[in-house]
């Protein structure tokens, strides 16, 4: 029976404490800000990066449509212009 009276007391705040000035202090700003900084660096690097690849595969597109169209027109070359129109 104890117990549950000791359970349910409310404790009472110190007199000196205030509630609204209560911050994590310097230590909680510092860890806030580093972690901020990581994550802002983490996006630049993703949006590189993503960037990058996105280019690479651009290239690679184009190089194999120069390379198709360069096979293309060296078979019609060896063909002639007769044997290109037969095939259609």
């Amino acid at each position: 029976m104890a117990l549950s009276r000791i359970a349910a007391a409310t404790p009472s705040p110190a007199p000196d404490f205030n509630e609204d000035t209560v911050t994590p202090g310097l230590f909680g700003f510092i860890t806030m800000l580093v972690i901020a900084v990581a994550a802002v660096l983490l996006a630049l690097d993703m949006v590189r990066r993503v960037r990058r690849t996105t280019y690479r595969e651009q290239v690679a597109e184009r190089l194999d449509a120069e390379e198709r169209e360069r096979a293309a027109e060296a078979g019609r070359s060896e063909r002639g212009p007769a044997d290109d129109r037969s095939e259609r």
